[in-house]
């Protein structure tokens, strides 16, 4: 059973690999199966972004069985003295401690 994948914009934007492919072959995908589709998300994932294949809703009224959406990962900011500096440390404490 053929299984049907549309390509999010998110992907697009997140995956050099799925934008070429848009390009070259629309929006959508047919795969043989949804195990398939699941390994071509996993290959076209890059290390600052992951797509993946995400189910439709049973009331979805497109003819696609999923969806492959994806996801950036935040760049870790470097501080002056070159060290890496979490995004969650961005900002010091008022009571300074």
């Amino acid at each position: 059973m053929a299984y049907v994948v549309a390509v999010k914009p998110s992907a697009r934007r997140t995956s050099a690999t799925v934008g070429r492919w848009v390009r070259d072959h629309g929006s959508r995908r047919t795969f043989a199966s949804k195990a398939l589709a699941r390994e071509w998300a996993r290959a076209a994932s890059a290390p600052r972004g992951r797509v993946w294949v995400q189910d439709a809703v049973p009331n979805d009224s497109s003819d696609a069985d999923g969806y492959l959406v994806g996801r950036r990962r935040p760049r870790r900011r470097t501080a002056r003295g070159g060290t890496s500096v979490s995004p969650t440390r961005q900002q010091a404490r008022l009571d300074g401690r």
